[in-house]
């Protein structure tokens, strides 16, 4: 077992600093990668998620032993939880059966901040293509920024799990981005 950085005990013991710090360190990428996993009818968004995460962290926050980092992990696990229930929970409260293209259809008719991204829907399009565990771990390695062991963690997966996934992701990605690009003009 591990022992506690000095940020985790001091949030052990109720300390409002180290919430703070282990929140500023955490949240705003635990929420960038819930809306990526939240459920499709929209039930429960990634705020909803992310606070539901930290009150579950809190609550079990002494049965955890380790750095601010593995911290990290540990939360984007309890997210992962939370997240797949959300989901079951949703697909059973689902009452109107939608095809996914009419869903498809209806996407994006309400302009919003994502139009200021430029290539925003590429990245979409281009990451629809991965596989789900694929998709999860290019999100926690490339997004949010976890290390192999936290992803692992968080995904409930092993770490040679995590990197071959990353690897074939990524090496999906390529493969879609030359395709995507021109060809070059003779010169």
């Amino acid at each position: 077992m591990s022992r506690d950085d000095p940020v985790v005990a001091a949030a052990k013991t109720g300390d409002p600093d180290a919430w703070r710090e282990l929140y500023r360190a955490h949240a705003g990428r635990l929420v960038v990668w819930l809306e990526h996993r939240s459920p499709a009818d929209g039930s429960q968004a990634a705020e909803d998620l992310a606070a539901e995460t930290w009150l579950t962290a809190a609550s079990k926050l002494r049965d955890f032993h380790g750095s601010g980092d593995d911290f990290g992990g540990w939360l984007f696990g309890i997210a992962r939880r939370l997240s797949a229930n959300a989901r079951r929970t949703s697909a059973r409260r689902q009452t109107h059966p939608v095809e996914s293209t009419v869903l498809a259809e209806h996407a994006g008719t309400t302009p919003g901040p994502e139009a200021v991204v430029p290539g925003r829907a590429w990245v979409y399009d281009a990451l629809a293509r991965l596989s789900p565990k694929e998709r999860d771990v290019v999100a926690c390695t490339e997004v949010v920024g976890l290390d192999v062991a936290d992803t692992a963690r968080a995904l409930g997966m092993t770490a040679v799990a995590v990197r071959v996934a990353r690897h074939r992701a990524l090496k999906r990605l390529r493969q879609i981005l030359d395709v995507a690009e021109p060809a070059g003009e003779p010169g």
